[in-house]
């Protein structure tokens, strides 16, 4: 699944944080870990929209998700 970011976009949201160096394999890594989170995150909000009788994810399945995986509301 990571394949689907590019290491230059993990590059710029690296830097968005501070203007440092960022070596391939750090780059490479924030990939791998973006990839896996997302796959996660779309594969419960998938589950949720079933759950709730929708063949169409909306924005709200994904918030829930997000949500429910961090404890509580931020809003």
């Amino acid at each position: 699944m990571a394949e689907e970011f590019t290491l230059a976009s993990m590059r710029r949201l690296l830097r968005k944080h501070g203007d440092i160096r960022i070596s391939d394999g750090s780059a490479e890594e924030l990939r791998h870990a973006v990839g896996e989170y997302g796959s996660k995150v779309a594969e419960a909000a998938v589950a949720h929209a079933l759950e709730e009788g929708r063949k169409t994810v909306l924005d709200r399945d994904i918030r829930a998700v997000i949500e429910a995986a961090s404890g509580g509301s931020d809003s």
